[in-house]
């Protein structure tokens, strides 16, 4: 078992406009997330979020308190939202209590000094068990969450190619959070876009992890000032960070999903200051 991590630094608008392609994704993309019987980790600055994701292959693998974290336990200080992404089912042990994820199943975790464990039922079909974490300021109840409890809205339409159901699962209308918000959208047979009109919120920053894309397509994600801006070209499996001063969109070769992720300064979904498709630059 291993726990990687890494530190990204937040960036100024001002700045991020000279970046070229390698710095670009070097800074904001997150391209492996999933190695076997290892836990990924990626400590933010904006908003100080941890992105990661574990690979339980017959191996029980714990989430660290990682050296940036200063903490005894990982949660001492942190939440922590848990979506199964892919393979069989993933079991999640914390403290003396087990919660069992399967495919799409998401799990809220308050603050608190606790061990937490990430294990798959079954070796040769692991689960892929992709996490997001932010600070909290006080202790929420834990709460497994599925699709059937989540809040859906159905948004977009085939002729515009953004037909698209939005999953709200870990927000305040379902669960109990300080910060972290987390949901999951899934787009239609023969729809591409999502997140049109595009949006920032400077309230909150926020990080995607798309999947469910097949072999040999491929997501392009857009991001920057609505007046500047900028792509990153991913396959599945991957995520990206989304500063609060830029817009978080994708068009791809081939319909997906993804998980969407936020920390900030307020719980409201809908604080969000939109542009026209024709205000982009």
């Amino acid at each position: 078992m291993k726990t990687n991590y890494e530190i990204r630094y937040a960036s100024h608008p001002q700045d991020a406009k000279n970046y070229d392609t390698a710095r670009l994704r070097k800074e904001h993309l997150i391209e492996n997330l999933f190695t076997a019987n290892e836990v990924n980790m990626v400590y933010s600055l904006y908003d100080r979020m941890v992105v990661g994701g574990a690979l339980p292959a017959g191996e029980v693998l714990p989430i660290e308190a990682i050296d940036p974290l200063k903490a005894p336990h990982f949660l001492h200080r942190r939440e922590l939202g848990i979506f199964n992404v892919g393979g069989g089912k993933g079991i999640v042990k914390v403290g003396d209590v087990t919660y069992e994820l399967n495919y799409k199943e998401a799990l809220y975790l308050g603050a608190g000094d606790r061990e937490v464990t990430f294990a798959s039922a079954d070796a040769s079909n692991p689960a892929k068990l992709y996490f997001n974490s932010c600070p909290a300021h006080k202790t929420c109840p834990d709460k497994k969450v599925t699709k059937a409890d989540a809040l859906v809205m159905e948004l977009g339409s085939l002729e515009t190619a953004n037909h698209r159901n939005i999953n709200k699962m870990l927000v305040r209308e379902v669960v109990e959070t300080c910060q972290l918000q987390m949901g999951m959208t899934e787009l239609k047979p023969g729809s591409i876009w999502n997140t049109m009109p595009a949006h920032t919120h400077s309230r909150r920053m926020e990080a995607y992890f798309y999947f469910e894309v097949p072999e040999g397509q491929a997501v392009c994600h857009f991001m920057g000032e609505p007046t500047e801006t900028r792509h990153i070209w991913m396959t599945g499996d991957q995520a990206v960070l989304s500063p609060e001063w830029s817009i978080h969109s994708a068009a791809a070769t081939y319909n997906y999903t993804f998980i969407w992720g936020m920390g900030g300064e307020n719980l409201d979904y809908g604080d969000q200051d939109f542009y026209k498709h024709t205000e982009l630059r």
